[in-house]
């Protein structure tokens, strides 16, 4: 199958991943997954929720947003209400953040992950969370050059990706488009070497079999194991600002 973007149904979106791209965060990486754009910060502050004190590890937590202009018309911002959407995401982020590190190896810390959309095409919370595992691994080399980290702070490389039915096909890594027309729709977050962390399947029409459940699963961690290689080489890589 050829996509209409002219993507075969096993290609992801071209993936770019800017590091470095702000001053003041210990991590920042600006993720492109083709035309979405998401800003992912990680900053390290002292202390830890009351509720974890004097037990000898540090917190991960995570917020993300839609900024005006990342969609049509305007995203309006939100203040005092939170949009039900984006605390669903960012408790999905959170989550699947916490399981990629070890929390003992900056006790008293936490690291805050900002994830704000400047662009969607689909595909944003995967994005947000490639893009923060990239980040958090940028904040923790920082905390290690500062003598600030016990251990090496990453237990698992992750990656999330989206597949879905599009046209009876089985496809990966959707844009706005395939997402608003596909009969499935799939996040996949997954570490390097192919276990699950998450995994959110719905029909949007009609209920779908479990050979298909299964054919989309493997289509989402093949995916989610080729970026998660991609960035453990830049990671090995270094980083220059």
């Amino acid at each position: 199958m050829t996509r209409f973007n002219g993507r075969n149904a096993d290609e992801l979106r071209t993936l770019n991943f800017h590091r470095g791209f702000t001053e003041n965060a210990e991590g920042s990486v600006l993720v492109s997954a083709g035309r979405t754009r998401v800003l992912c910060t990680a900053s390290v502050l002292p202390g830890v929720p009351r509720w974890m004190r004097s037990k000898g590890e540090g917190w991960l937590t995570a917020e993300y947003a839609m900024l005006p202009g990342s969609v049509d018309g305007r995203k309006a911002r939100e203040h005092n209400k939170r949009d039900g959407r984006s605390v669903e995401i960012q408790r999905l982020i959170g989550r699947s953040l916490r399981a990629a590190v070890d929390l003992s190896a900056f006790p008293e810390f936490t690291i805050h992950v900002d994830c704000d959309v400047l662009q969607a095409d689909g595909g944003t919370r995967c994005a947000s969370i490639t893009g923060g595992m990239m980040a958090i691994h940028d904040a923790l080399q920082v905390l290690e050059s500062r003598g600030q980290l016990k251990r090496a702070g990453i237990r698992h490389w992750i990656s999330a990706i989206s597949v879905g039915v599009v046209d009876d096909a089985a496809v990966l890594d959707l844009d706005y488009g395939e997402d608003f027309a596909a009969d499935v729709d799939m996040n996949i977050i997954a570490t390097a070497d192919g276990k699950i962390i998450e995994v959110q399947g719905t029909a949007e029409g009609a209920p779908f079999s479990r050979e298909m459940h299964d054919q989309l699963l493997d289509l989402g961690l093949a995916g989610t194991g080729s970026m998660c290689v991609t960035m453990q080489e830049l990671a090995a890589a270094g980083l220059e600002v």
